[in-house]
């Protein structure tokens, strides 16, 4: 006899997302000791709770994970867009003072309350398609002070939600206008400044290796400086073009490798012998008009996991629906259901560094509950939240 649960799941369909697949269990149950899941497996064999739900025949699967995001910021960008539309590229918004050095603006001016009430309604939006992990962002600030501020900002959301925050810092996210000219005085700040200070606010440390961005050299130099100080690393790669900057990072141990459209086969190579997830970001890919895709059969056939997250931000995502991103992933990168939904629990839990992810023993008792008959609707239904609960830590 099983020992008993404080909390039985019943009656329900499981996606445990265990082994290479769904792990589907069709007449399952969970069960919860405190926050953890202590049963998972046939219904007819689950232990005693003291509370017990009857799921009547829906699905769960565990509770999603957005494992890349840009939710803490300051100002808006549609104007930008609408210079997109009318011809102007990325770069050149970028170029011009815009993109991400005008969020730049007007989050140094933001104070870390207002940072924390405008990235609420884009979390309230995550938390209520079943998402229980999320990864926020800094990499608006470009000061020591304002990369601090963005970091603080992130945690405190977790603490007014009931939800997993992982903060990452991205100081190298773009050159600050008081540097244009001496990036690599920059590179030192951060490395000597601002990664020392944000020990124990950040769980990782991010650099966008690109040509508007950093060059490989500077960006080896900041992931240096970041697994010195005991700091997991990951990157924004291979968007724009190719600087080889996802081998560069699998050769630090990166947790992940994101975007990606101008991967390579060397750099799939590197990731696949160090084991870095490949974050695809379809939002992105879409709402930049992007035209080449990301090598998603050359990453399968080297078995680099993949996973798949919403890239929330200001200037080329603004999406906060994780659901929206497994759809574009399908549909835009031709990711089959498992393969997008393994891409929201196990393999985003990779991309963080975080062990979850799955319906197991041991994990936090982390649960989306669906209204579906298949899971397949949770990825080919667009503007649809077919969301019946969702339970964080057990409650």
């Amino acid at each position: 006899m099983a020992t008993p649960a404080d909390k039985l799941w019943r009656n329900a369909r499981l996606a445990t997302m265990t082994g290479d697949g769904l792990g589907v269990i069709e007449l399952g149950a969970v069960a919860a000791v405190g926050d953890t899941i202590s049963y998972v497996g046939p219904d007819a064999e689950a232990p005693d709770a003291a509370q017990i739900i009857d799921c009547e025949g829906r699905w769960i699967t565990p509770g999603l994970i957005d494992c890349h995001t840009h939710l803490v910021h300051a100002g808006k960008r549609a104007k930008e867009f609408e210079a997109r539309l009318e011809g102007a590229t990325y770069e050149e918004i970028a170029r011009a003072g815009g993109g991400i050095l005008s969020t730049v603006t007007a989050t140094r001016a933001a104070s870390e309350d207002e940072l924390v009430a405008s990235a609420l309604p884009r979390l309230d939006q995550l938390i209520g398609e079943g998402v229980t992990t999320v990864e926020i962002k800094s990499g608006y600030g470009l000061t020591v002070d304002d990369e601090l501020k963005m970091l603080r900002a992130a945690r405190r959301l977790g603490e007014v939600r009931t939800i997993r925050v992982r903060t990452t810092l991205l100081a190298a996210h773009a050159v600050p206008p008081e540097y244009r000219g001496n990036p690599d005085g920059y590179v030192d700040l951060v490395c000597n400044e601002i990664i020392p200070a944000a020990i124990g606010l950040a769980d990782a440390v991010d650099a966008f290796c690109e040509g508007i961005g950093y060059t490989p050299e500077q960006t080896d130099r900041i992931f240096t400086a970041a697994t010195t100080h005991g700091l997991p690393v990951k990157l924004h790669a291979e968007q724009l073009s190719n600087l080889n900057g996802a081998a560069l990072a699998a050769r630090h141990g990166a947790l992940s490798a994101d975007h990606l459209e101008h991967l390579d086969a060397a750099g799939i190579a590197a990731m696949a012998a160090n084991g870095t997830v490949a974050t695809l970001l379809p939002g992105a890919f879409y709402f930049t008009r992007e035209e080449r895709r990301p090598p998603v059969q050359a990453l399968r056939d080297a078995r680099v996991p993949i996973a798949i997250a919403t890239d929330c931000n200001p200037g080329t995502s603004p999406m906060a629906s994780i659901l929206l991103a497994m759809n574009m992933g399908a549909t835009f990168f031709r990711l089959t259901v498992a393969e997008s939904l393994r891409g929201v629990t196990v393999n985003a839990a990779r991309a963080l560094g975080i062990d979850g992810g799955t319906l197991a023993p041991g994990q936090s008792a982390d649960l989306a509950i669906w209204n579906i008959s298949d899971p397949a609707e949770l990825v080919y239904r667009i503007a649809a939240n077919p969301l019946h609960a969702r339970v964080f830590a057990g409650l």
